[in-house]
C-alpha cells in the first residue's frame, strides 16, 4: 500500500510539472504498478480493452462525421450570431448547452459533439478555445445530474438503495439538486471562472473560409462573368449532351455547374451536376452556371433559346453556388518548373487531368479578366474541385503551390449535404440506443461509428486522425491506478477510517466527510468505480446513525461528479486538454473554487431536500 501511495504522488507530481506529455505520464504509473507486483499483466493492461476508452474513440469518429458534414460548423456561426459579440453570451450557450445535452446523453457523448464546435465558435468570436473548453467539460460533468441516466454514478447509488429494499430515486429527482448546481456552474464561469482560464495558444486554428472565399471573390473578380441560365421548353438543348455542342470553342463560354431543377432520388439524378462533362445531359428546366463576357453568354442565349437569371451574384451566393462539404475551393500559385507554364487555358475550364476547376487568375497582385489565359511562372489561381482532389494537389509540389490547409477548410464549410443528415441521424440513432439501452454503449458507439465511416461521412483513411490519441491512451493507462486502490484496501482504509471520525459529531459533518473523500478518489479514480466504492460505505454509515440514506447517497452521485482538479479524474476532462491546449495545473487553478462552492451548496441543499 506505501508503494502504491508513493507511484500515485510522483505520478501526480509529474502531471503537474508538464515536463512530459500526459499519456507518457500515465503509461509510465501503468508499467510501474506492473514491476512492483501490485498488478498483474491482466490487470495491467485491462484499460486498453475497457469499454470506456472504446466507446471514447468511437466517439471522436462521430464528432469528426459532425465537424466534417457542416454542423459543428453551423452550430458555431449560430453560437456566435446568438452571442453577437458578447463572449460572456457565447461562455454561458456552451456551458448551458453542455449541462442540458448531458442530462440526456453519455459526458462523453456530449463533450465529443460539442468539442469542435466550440473550438469553431471561440475562434469566430474573437477569444480561445481554452477559454470555453473546460466549462463545456465541468457543464457535462454536472449536468449529468439533471436525470437518473444522466451519469452512471447516479444509477448506482440508486441501484443501491433498491438492493436494501429503500425506494429509489426516481427519473428526474436528481434535477432538484442537479438544476442548482449547474446555475452554480454558469453563474461561477460568467463572473470568475472565466477570468482564472487560461489564454493558451494552440495550432488548431480553423481556417475561416468565409473571409478566405469573400478575399477571392473580391481579389480574383470570381463573380465577374459568371451568369446562370435555364434551359427552357424549346431550347434545342434539352435531351442532349454538353460536350456535342462545344461550348468554349463555338462561343467562348465554360459550363460551370448544372443544377437539375427535376431531380429524382429514386433514378438516381442528384440535384446537382458539379462538375459537368462532355456526356452530361441536358434537361427542360435545368439552370447551368456559365461563364464568359456578357456579349458571348448574349449569343448562346439566342442561338438555344435560354433564360437570364438576372439576379447579380453577390459573395454570399458566389459562396453557395461553388463549395459545399464535398466541393471547395483554394488559392494555388504556379511553379517555374510546373507543367500549366506556357499553357493557355480558359477561366471555367474543368481539367481532368488535374481533377480541378479554374475559377480566376492573378498576376503581379491583380485580377486577370482575360477569358483565356496564357500561364506564367508565379501566378496564382483560384481553383474548385473535390475536397479530397485537392488534398491531393499537394502531392505535385513540382508543378504548383496550394496554399492553406484543404483538409481544415472543409470543416469549415457551413453547407449541408445529404451526408450532413446522415451524420446528424447516426448522432440521434446512438443517442436513442444509450437511451434505450438496447445494446451495451460501446458496441452502439462502435455502430455508429461505423455507420459515420461506411457512408462517407468521415473518410476511412482519415478517421484515425480524428481521434485524439493522446487523450485515450491517457485514460486507458490510469485506469489500472483504480484498480490497484481498490486492490490493496487503500480506498476502503481511508473511506471507513473517514466515517469513523465524523460519525458522531453531526450527520451534516459525516455528509461532509463522505463529499470529500468521495471526490478525492474522483480525482483520479473513474466516477463509476468511487460510486461503487463509496455508495455501501455511505449507506451503513447512514444506517448505523439511524438516518435517511438518501441524503448521504445522493451526495455521493453529486461528489462523484466533481472530478475538476486534474484532467485524469473524468473522461470529459481528458476530451478537452489537447484542444484547449492546458496544463495540469489549469485544473486546480479553475476546478478549485468551482469545487469549493458545489461542496458548501450541497452541505446547504441536500439536507433541505432530503431531510435525515
Amino acid at each position: 500500500m506505501t508503494i502504491l501511495f508513493v507511484i500515485l504522488a510522483v505520478t501526480i507530481a509529474l502531471f503537474v510539472w508538464g515536463r512530459f506529455p500526459p499519456d507518457v505520464v500515465a503509461l509510465m504509473s501503468m508499467l510501474a504498478l506492473y514491476l512492483v507486483g501490485i498488478l498483474n499483466m491482466e490487470e495491467s493492461l485491462s484499460g486498453f480493452s475497457n469499454p470506456t476508452v472504446i466507446m471514447i474513440a468511437a466517439l471522436f469518429i462521430i464528432g469528426e462525421g459532425l465537424a466534417r458534414t457542416g454542423w459543428t460548423a453551423l452550430a458555431g456561426k449560430k453560437f456566435v450570431e446568438w452571442a453577437g459579440k458578447s463572449k460572456s453570451k457565447l461562455l454561458i450557450l456552451v456551458t448551458l448547452g453542455s449541462g442540458v445535452l448531458s442530462g440526456f446523453v453519455s459526458n462523453t457523448g456530449t463533450v465529443a459533439a460539442l468539442l469542435p464546435v466550440t473550438v469553431s465558435a471561440a475562434w469566430k468570436a474573437g477569444t480561445l478555445p481554452s477559454k470555453l473548453l473546460m466549462p463545456v467539460a465541468f457543464g457535462s460533468n454536472t449536468g449529468g445530474l439533471l436525470t437518473l441516466t444522466g451519469t452512471p454514478p447516479n444509477i448506482i447509488v440508486s441501484n443501491v438503495l433498491t438492493e436494501n429494499g429503500i425506494p429509489s430515486f426516481s427519473f428526474f429527482e436528481f434535477a432538484l439538486v442537479g438544476l442548482p448546481l449547474l446555475l452554480i456552474v454558469i453563474l461561477y464561469f460568467k463572473f470568475i471562472g472565466y477570468r482564472l482560464l487560461p489564454n493558451h495558444e494552440t495550432e488548431d486554428k480553423p481556417v475561416n473560409i468565409d473571409s478566405e472565399v469573400h478575399k477571392w471573390i473580391k481579389n480574383y473578380s470570381i463573380g465577374d462573368n459568371m451568369y446562370r441560365l435555364r434551359i427552357r421548353s424549346m431550347s434545342e438543348l434539352i435531351g442532349t449532351e454538353i460536350g456535342s455542342w462545344d461550348f468554349e470553342k463555338n462561343y467562348n463560354v465554360s459550363v460551370m455547374r448544372l443544377r437539375r431543377r427535376h431531380p429524382s432520388v429514386l433514378k438516381g439524378t442528384p440535384a446537382y451536376v458539379e462538375f459537368p462533362e462532355p456526356d452530361t445531359q441536358m434537361r427542360y428546366h435545368d439552370i447551368i452556371t456559365v461563364k464568359g463576357t456578357a456579349k458571348d453568354v448574349d449569343r448562346i442565349i439566342l442561338a438555344f433559346k435560354l433564360g437570364l437569371i438576372p439576379k447579380e451574384f453577390k459573395s454570399s451566393e458566389v459562396k453557395r453556388e461553388l463549395i459545399n462539404q464535398e466541393v471547395g475551393m483554394v488559392e494555388m500559385i504556379v511553379t517555374p518548373t510546373s507543367f500549366f507554364v506556357g499553357k493557355t487555358l480558359p477561366m471555367g475550364k474543368y481539367l481532368n487531368k488535374w481533377s480541378i476547376q479554374l475559377l480566376g487568375a492573378s498576376r503581379d497582385g491583380k485580377p486577370i479578366g482575360d477569358k483565356n489565359v496564357t500561364i506564367k511562372a508565379g501566378d496564382a489561381f483560384v481553383i474548385r474541385g473535390s475536397w479530397e482532389n485537392i488534398e491531393a494537389l499537394n502531392n505535385v509540389y513540382e508543378n504548383l503551390v496550394v496554399s492553406g490547409s484543404p483538409e481544415a477548410m472543409a470543416k469549415d464549410v457551413d453547407v449541408l449535404t445529404p451526408r450532413s443528415y446522415i451524420a446528424l441521424g447516426t448522432l440521434i440513432l446512438m443517442i436513442l440506443l444509450l437511451v434505450l439501452k438496447v445494446m451495451p454503449s460501446a458496441i452502439a458507439a462502435l455502430i455508429c461509428a461505423g455507420i459515420v465511416m461506411i457512408t462517407g461521412c468521415v473518410p476511412i483513411s482519415k478517421a484515425y486522425k480524428g481521434i485524439s490519441w493522446t487523450s485515450v491512451v491517457m485514460i486507458a493507462a490510469m485506469i489500472p491506478m483504480g484498480i490497484a486502490l481498490q486492490k490493496t484496501g487503500a480506498a476502503e482504509m481511508i473511506s471507513n477510517g473517514l466515517v469513523s471520525y465524523l460519525g458522531d459529531i453531526h450527520p451534516v459533518v459525516l455528509l461532509g466527510g463522505i463529499f470529500l473523500v468521495t471526490t478525492a478518489f474522483s480525482q483520479t479514480i473513474n466516477n463509476s468505480a468511487t460510486a461503487v466504492l463509496m455508495a455501501p460505505i455511505a449507506l451503513m454509515a447512514a444506517l448505523s446513525l439511524g438516518v435517511s440514506p438518501k441524503p448521504f447517497m445522493i451526495t455521493v452521485a453529486i461528489s462523484a461528479s466533481t472530478a475538476f482538479l486534474t484532467p485524469v479524474g473524468t473522461t470529459t476532462n481528458a476530451m478537452v486538454m489537447g484542444a484547449g491546449g492546458y496544463k495540469f495545473i489549469d485544473y486546480v487553478k479553475v476546478g478549485g473554487p468551482l469545487l469549493l462552492l458545489l461542496f458548501i451548496a450541497t452541505m446547504l441543499l441536500v439536507p433541505v431536500i432530503w431531510p435525515f
